[in-house]
């Protein structure tokens, strides 16, 4: 580029550079809609739990967007403008899906993540007329009877069929995966001795748990969970590198300017940290995170490049 295009370019660039903090430092100044799935489930109890500590912090009302299942909520705001006033509140499927199957986005092109909130650990649980009571002895069991076990998922896809596949490509186990319509019936499934194994998100599995229905094993996450102190992780119970999450967050169009993500990520920390909403996520078998924008990136590429290996390995398509 010559020097005459240079001065002509640099006044643009400032100009963008002022009119974007000139925006932060009066952000906000009207309502924020938060976009999320149908009103009733864990994402809509999240979003509005988060959304009303929001409010208070940022002087402005959040009000919480709900628009149904599947990729709807994320279509809508990743056409939405970039200026903090229209936000995601979604889940790992956010960059997961697009692993499965065409989608009419990418995760780390079209979104942000501004804060990820919470990680709801996967429970691995067992009926309780397999004989293990420990991962090794669960994978001992498969080891010695190869295909002879059987897993459930809530379909193909679903989060507890690719937290499952993850295990038997690490542990090194054949388990025959049995997909239902739903989690809810795969729990009734291994509840009734249907199947024998079942990794599932814990709200659903802790009434099973304190009633002997299901044996709990370990869960799923990089560290214990707060929820369920006493159960080992995967890993440190025998499979090295094990590692899965469903996390939830809050994600900005791409381009949102860094001053409104970086006001943005501040409030959402701060919330998710107060004793009174880590307690309600507790509640619900859910630990509260809150991260930084990096972290986040980081979390959604590892994801991709683990479950990328996952999902090719076992020819797994979306139906």
């Amino acid at each position: 580029m010559t020097v005459s295009a240079w001065t002509r370019i640099v006044p643009f660039i400032c100009a963008l550079t002022a009119a974007d903090l000139a925006c932060a430092q009066n952000y906000p100044a009207r309502p924020i809609r938060l976009v999320t799935s149908a009103a009733g489930g864990a994402s809509d109890f999240a979003a509005r739990l988060i959304s009303q500590g929001l409010s208070t912090g940022l002087g402005q009302q959040v009000i919480v967007d709900n628009r149904g299942g599947g990729v709807v909520p994320v279509e809508i705001v990743a056409k939405a403008s970039a200026d903090g006033y229209t936000l995601l509140y979604y889940g790992s499927t956010l960059w997961l899906l697009p692993l499965l199957q065409e989608a009419s986005y990418d995760a780390l092109r079209d979104f942000m993540p501004v804060s990820l909130t919470v990680n709801s650990p996967v429970i691995v649980a067992v009926h309780p007329s397999v004989p293990a009571k420990s991962i090794k002895e669960l994978i001992a069991l498969a080891k010695a009877r190869p295909g002879a076990l059987n897993y459930g998922s809530g379909g193909v896809g679903s989060p507890a069929h690719l937290a499952s596949e993850m295990f038997k490509a690490l542990a090194g186990v054949d388990m025959v995966g049995v997909p239902f319509s739903g989690t809810g019936p795969a729990l009734i499934a291994v509840v009734s001795g249907e199947i024998q194994v079942l990794m599932s998100a814990s709200g659903g599995m802790t009434p099973h748990m304190n009633a002997g229905r299901v044996r709990a094993l370990a869960v799923s996450t990089a560290q214990r969970s707060a929820s369920f102190p006493n159960l080992p992780t995967v890993a440190e119970a025998g499979v090295p590198g094990y590692e899965y999450g469903q996390y939830s967050g809050i994600f900005a169009p791409a381009r949102t300017p860094a001053a409104v993500i970086n006001r943005l990520n501040a409030e959402i920390v701060r919330v998710v940290h107060r004793a009174d909403v880590k307690e309600k996520f507790f509640n619900t078998g859910t630990d509260s995170l809150g991260s930084t924008p990096q972290e986040g990136v980081a979390t959604i590429k590892s994801d991709v490049a683990r479950f990328s290996k996952v999902i090719k390995g076992a020819k797994i398509r979306a139906q």
